[in-house]
């Protein structure tokens, strides 16, 4: 169960938690919840962060900051200072025209999904010169398990004008091996693809230590 701020001993809250451990000790929530500063009379701010952070997984690069002001709490302030700083990170270590060799070079630009607690399947969009696009959360499942359907895939692919796509999900219980529904989407996706003409590349299955690559085992 998340806690909330005043539930949370003050050493490990986001603010003291970043001098101490540095920034990369953060939770995407925690890093939110330090730009955020507050929250509001009903709500924490730890849960106002969970909940911007479920919209920006959505959204990718693509959040503007009406996005952001429709939650309770959040003004143009806030939303300005958010988008300022995924702004600022995007144009120094962004995956938007980072290029990538293999499919296993997107690993960097998601492992930070690897602590989520519900399994989150994602959809890099690339284009004909191997850059990435924009990364985005097609769904998001439960535990042992995250339904995607082509269509969720492939539709905002599609908008980008995308040569390929490389999809990943984390694994939060265990093991990177893939399970039969796994196999099962990654042989719709590819078939799909072939379909739309948008060339799927790769399905990365990964943990906070390991992935698992279906191009690299020989199995897509």
């Amino acid at each position: 169960m998340n806690k909330t701020i005043h539930q949370m001993p003050e050493s490990d809250r986001p603010r003291e938690k970043l001098l101490r451990k540095g920034a990369t000790a953060l939770s995407d929530r925690e890093l939110l919840a330090v730009l955020l500063g507050k929250g509001t009379p009903g709500m924490d701010v730890m849960t106002l962060a969970g909940k911007l952070a479920r919209l920006i997984d959505e959204k990718g690069l693509d959040v503007q900051a009406e996005d952001l002001t429709q939650f309770e709490g959040v003004g143009n302030a806030k939303a300005t200072l958010i988008l300022a700083a995924i702004e600022f990170a995007r144009r120094r270590i962004k995956p938007e025209g980072a290029k990538i060799a293999t499919p296993a070079d997107l690993l960097p630009h998601i492992r930070h999904y690897a602590d989520r607690k519900q399994e989150h399947f994602l959809c890099a969009s690339i284009n004909g010169a191997n850059e990435i696009l924009n990364i985005r959360v097609v769904s998001i499942g439960l535990i042992d398990r995250s339904p995607a359907h082509p269509r969720e895939v492939f539709a905002d692919a599609l908008s980008d004008r995308a040569a390929a796509v490389v999809v990943a999900h984390n694994h939060p219980s265990g093991g990177v091996e893939p399970s039969q529904s796994d196999i099962t989407i990654t042989a719709q996706l590819k078939a799909a693809g072939e379909i739309v003409g948008i060339e799927l590349l790769d399905h990365i299955i990964f943990n906070k230590t390991g992935y698992f690559s279906f191009l690299e085992a020989g199995r897509l």
